[in-house]
């Protein structure tokens, strides 16, 4: 009999929810299936099955659970059920699937739109950039397409878009994955004169005549994609993204090559066996990779950020007690009312905007030989992606609620792992917040994010002894660092506006504007 315990999910992350079971108490679960839905206050995440046996689960559907809690235990003695069972449904599907591909015959009739050639350029994606690179190419050379199919993934300085087919018809590549484009250059055309099969699968017609066997329910779990060509299970992804391990430093031992969250763990248990890129150890290889427009845009701007602006940056450290008790307090009728748990942005992201209201300075820019003032909030979440870092901005927060940035703060993240962020999204904030803290960093200096004047910087929780009314107590401390441009932010706005920061922080009710804190809260 084993325990199948909530995995850790994130560096502050102590609590997750039970969604819902996917495998039921007294199921036979095959190993690394999945067999629930948890869900942290950052995103939902899957949990397998460690071992094939007999499901016994603990927790129930809603609870809230401790990192490192049981949620079930599986009795590996068992023995799989006969699949026999399972022969007359299958005998039944078998049987109807002639009538099912009879009945979709008329969708496949193929249709010519009857345009000729047409010519697919790379379209204008933001005032200020010129080129663009081609990530790669959905669809290939001589597929057939539908009209609005994706059929090329591409990325400018800012952001990653996609390009869709203009017209059904058979596609001729003109460029190479990995080139550099100007913004109206033809990057492929589309032949709208060859019949293209409407309903769906257009590129791939004969999909629909042989279908593949079904794969072993071990071979079919879910996987999660980690790095390029590397799967892993979702609760071995989690734990290599929280732990910050090289997935290519790892041993799979899962079928197809699947990472499990035993290899994890053996490879943190044992992190010299291997070195480099998964090399032979006194390896002297040099790797050389081309930097994605992404990459020497954010380069440009931060050494630009660093040489044009006469940056400083001040300390401070806030008791994050009362936040915390706060969401422990609250976080089961906040969820219920909203829909999303209460998070530490919410918070930090309204103090801010408090602050800045007091202190407009902060919130303000230098456009040549004018300051230039803002009498809102919007406010840039840094956010980093497997490409690099992005800052999509948060609107109006001053009249926002603290649920709505929740919300915000999730669509955004999500966008952003996504590569969806629009050009609107990332563009015309006034002031930014990071949080190096997700990555346990305890103390930093932010680097401004131009034309803004200023950047705070959040970062780890950490239980510290603290001297309260004479006696040594163990608080929850965070420091705090506001980096800020001194040509326009004199030390007394800077350092007044970090005092008032942590003020709002360790006394939330102020936050929530009400005489009952628990009232306003859910109606916040």
């Amino acid at each position: 009999m084993i325990e199948i315990k909530v995995p850790t999910v994130g560096e502050s992350i102590n609590e997750v929810t039970l969604l819902k079971w996917t495998k039921k108490d007294g199921e036979y679960v095959d190993r690394d299936e999945v067999i629930a839905e948890l869900e942290s206050e950052k995103a939902t995440f899957e949990v397998n099955a460690e071992q094939s046996g007999t499901l016994k689960t603990i927790a129930k559907e809603g609870d809230t659970l401790n990192i490192g809690a049981v949620l079930a235990h599986i009795d590996e003695s068992a023995a799989k059920p006969s699949a026999s069972a399972a022969a007359p449904a299958a005998e039944e599907k078998k049987e109807a699937a002639p009538a099912a591909q009879s009945a979709a015959a008329p969708a496949a009739a193929a249709v010519a739109v009857g345009k000729g050639v047409i010519e697919l350029k790379v379209p204008v994606v933001g005032e200020s950039i010129s080129e663009v690179t081609l990530l790669k190419w959905v669809k290939k050379e001589g597929d057939l397409v539908q009209r609005d199919e994706v059929i090329a993934e591409m990325e400018s300085e800012k952001a990653t878009f996609e390009l869709n087919a203009e017209e059904a018809g058979k596609l001729n590549t003109l460029v190479n994955e990995g080139d550099t484009v100007k913004i109206g250059d033809v990057v492929a055309k589309i032949d709208t004169d060859v019949a293209v099969p409407v309903g769906g699968a257009a590129s791939q017609p004969a999909a629909a005549e042989t279908k593949p066997a079904a794969k072993p329910a071990a071979e079919a779990a879910p996987v999660t994609a980690v790095a390029n060509d590397v799967k892993a299970t979702p609760v071995a992804a989690a734990i290599i993204a929280d732990k910050k391990v090289d997935p290519k430093s790892i041993t799979a031992s899962g079928p197809s090559g699947k990472i499990l969250k035993h290899d994890v763990l053996e490879a943190l248990a044992h992190p010299g066996k291997k070195a480099f890129d998964g090399q032979e150890l006194f390896t002297r290889n040099v790797r050389k990779e081309k930097m994605s427009n992404l990459r020497k845009t954010i380069s440009r701007r931060l050494v630009e950020s660093k040489n044009t602006t006469a940056m400083l940056t001040t300390f401070n450290e806030v008791d994050m007690t009362r936040i915390m008790e706060i969401r422990k307090t609250f976080k089961d009728k906040f969820k219920e009312s909203h829909g999303v748990n209460l998070g530490f942005m919410s918070f930090f992201a309204k103090a801010c905007a408090i602050s800045l209201s007091e202190w407009p300075a902060v919130n303000a820019y230098i456009d040549s030989d004018e300051l230039v003032y803002h009498d809102y909030a919007d406010i840039s979440i840094a956010v980093s992606t497997p490409r690099g870092l992005t800052v999509p901005v948060i609107r109006n927060v001053e009249s926002l609620s603290m649920a709505d940035i929740e919300k915000k703060v999730i669509e955004l993240a999500g966008k952003a792992r996504d590569n969806k962020l629009t050009m609107e999204e990332l563009q015309g904030g006034t002031f930014t917040i990071t949080n190096g803290g997700v990555f346990g960093s305890l103390m930093s200096t932010p680097i401004i994010n131009l034309p803004q004047s200023a950047i705070l910087g959040m970062h780890k929780i950490q239980e510290r002894p603290m001297a309260i009314n004479g006696q040594v107590v163990i608080r929850p401390m965070m420091y705090i660092a506001l980096s800020y441009d001194h040509r326009i932010i004199d030390g007394r706005e800077s350092v007044s506006f970090l005092v008032r920061v942590k003020e709002l922080l360790e006394n939330p009710e102020l936050l929530l504007f009400g005489k009952d804190p628990v009232k306003t809260l859910l109606e916040l």
